[in-house]
């Protein structure tokens, strides 16, 4: 296998020349961003209230098609507040994936909340619809009072989040239509997948809400921070109300009438967000192009490249890969990373953390298989 995994790093290699270490993914600044930060600092509007603020909330509007857009924080945040508006309460439960990254879990947990750990698509890396309606036919039951419950718990499933898995669209189509059917409210976990589409319409408008983070690994970035989407006018205003400490309106007078959050994202943020926003286009078609580049390699040397479902077109955040077995992904690892090729393993299942081991949960079989197989290799963009 060494020598695979030798053709594998040298190509790597070749798409990052002159680079003695290739991560995985970097942010790139090239436009605007310096501009935009530096006019913030001049302004002195660095905080949560801001031109670049409003401005960032109206580009995500424009690339989504979403109706109204909040800036957030950050990605985890933007997660408690969608669940909060999802009237998501305490000792409910939330179906998603285990097969998916800490923030979601962390997010339904802030509420005290349960998550339900249902499987995957092999083909998609997200939550499979079929596992969802068979296990909802199996051990759920929708009551008189119009809500789902577990039959095993009691408890009402009120929610579902599903995740693009490395900006790979999931069937999001089909999971909508069963939550529809058991009254479940979708919520978006879309963090990775700025700029994916799904039979033509972009991540996130699925469902009641979505989220999106712009961490620094991601594929535009504001340092940190994150976004809702909606098209319920009472949700957004909802929204920005509560990350706002739930503040009144009024000239000079701190009155707040709920429990609120200081979720906003800074205008010093939102700056540099606006800057890369404006470069998600050229962004994403350099990912695809390299998308294509590996996916061509890795099939003359029988790899398997993870690629998008029929109908959607991913941003390809983090390219994908899936090996033989467990054994063979460490000896990957381990020479990719030797070898000055950044590459990691999955996250580990959420299922298998201590604090969700007692989770409930369906039959994960397909998260398991590629738990032991998957590897992320270098993605960023390149110039």
């Amino acid at each position: 296998m060494q020598g695979l995994f030798k053709d594998i790093a040298d190509f790597i290699k070749l798409q990052f020349p002159g680079q003695e270490f290739i991560p995985l993914h970097v942010p790139l600044f090239i436009g605007n961003e310096r501009k935009y930060v530096m006019d913030t600092l001049d302004s002195t509007f660095v905080s949560s209230v801001g031109a670049y603020v409003d401005r960032f909330e109206e580009m995500m509007c424009e690339i989504t098609g979403a109706s109204y857009a909040i800036a957030i924080v950050n990605g985890t945040n933007a997660l408690h507040m969608a669940l909060l508006l999802a009237d998501v309460e305490r000792d409910d439960e939330v179906i998603s994936q285990s097969l998916t990254f800490i923030a979601t879990c962390n997010a339904i947990s802030y509420i005290g909340a349960h998550p339900l750990f249902l499987d995957v698509d092999k083909d998609s890396l997200g939550l499979s619809p079929q596992a969802v309606e068979t296990y909802l036919q199996q051990k759920a039951e929708l009551r008189a009072d119009g809500f789902t419950y577990n039959k095993i718990t009691g408890r009402r499933i009120k929610a579902c989040v599903p995740m693009h898995t490395f900006g790979l669209p999931c069937r999001i189509d089909e999971i909508a239509g069963i939550c529809d059917a058991w009254n479940i409210t979708l919520v978006e976990d879309a963090a990775e997948s700025l700029g994916s589409y799904y039979k033509g319409r972009h991540t996130g408008v699925f469902g009641k809400i979505g989220t999106f983070s712009f961490n620094g690994n991601k594929t535009v970035t504001s340092g940190g921070g994150g976004a809702l989407i909606t098209n319920d006018e009472a949700l957004a205003k909802k929204a920005k109300h509560l990350t706002t400490q739930a503040k009144m309106p009024h000239q000079w007078a701190f009155v707040h009438d709920a429990i609120g959050y200081n979720y906003r994202m800074p205008n010093l943020n939102a700056a540099l967000a606006c800057a890369q926003l404006e470069l998600l286009a050229t962004f994403v078609e350099n990912k695809r192009e390299l998308a294509t580049i590996y996916h061509d390699k890795f099939e003359t040397l029988g790899v398997q490249f993870c690629n998008e479902l029929p109908g959607a077109k991913a941003n390809y955040w983090l390219n994908t890969i899936l090996l033989n077995n467990k054994a063979e992904r460490e000896d990957f690892l381990g020479f990719m990373n030797a070898n000055g090729v950044m590459s990691r393993p999955v996250w580990e299942l959420m299922h298998r953390l201590p604090m969700f081991e007692n989770a409930q949960k369906g039959e994960l079989a397909n998260s398991e298989w590629i738990a032991d197989r998957l590897v992320n290799i270098p993605s960023s963009v390149r110039l």
